[in-house]
């Protein structure tokens, strides 16, 4: 299975400094044993953000696309209403849980808007800019990600018991 990291950053698009939120989705990636396809940074447009989506599900045909940034209140924080045009359904259960590993770390938990959801075949993910919040959410999503791939792949893996 495949991935594709998409940082949604202006001053990481524009050459200001690493993209270490990129780098944290990757070894993410690959510890969940998926093989990173593809790795963008792109700035803070709306259109941008949803032509690089639609073009990793459909054209790359990747399992998974996760984001890092725009998920704030920012005026220009836009990713998850470009997210939301592309996907065909949402996966709610996914963002919650990624706030609910939040809590704990950060008061300002409950300003994600972040949003997941599936295009076809591929699921996609918003995930937090901060590279310590990467960590946080991911572990929390790290245990049902290969489940939701494989089902959303056509396959039927047993459910978990317990």
């Amino acid at each position: 299975m495949r991935a594709a990291i998409l940082t949604v950053s202006t001053s990481r698009a524009n050459g200001d400094g690493e993209d270490e939120s990129g780098a944290r989705l990757a070894e993410f990636a690959a510890g969940l044993g998926l093989e990173v396809a593809a790795q963008e940074v792109v700035p803070d447009e709306r259109h941008t953000v949803e032509a690089r989506l639609v073009n990793f599900c459909d054209e790359l045909g990747v399992d998974l696309v996760l984001t890092s940034g725009g998920t704030g209140l920012s005026p220009d924080d836009l990713t998850p209403e470009a997210t939301r045009s592309v996907i065909e359904r949402e996966a709610p259960g996914i963002a919650e849980a990624m706030r609910a590993a939040s809590r704990p770390h950060s008061p300002h938990w409950m300003l994600s808007r972040a949003v997941a959801g599936t295009r076809g075949a591929s699921l996609i993910v918003n995930f937090p800019g901060s590279p310590r919040s990467i960590a946080e959410c991911g572990a929390s999503l790290a245990p049902a990600l290969p489940h939701a791939l494989a089902l959303l792949a056509g396959e039927h893996p047993a459910h978990p018991t317990a």
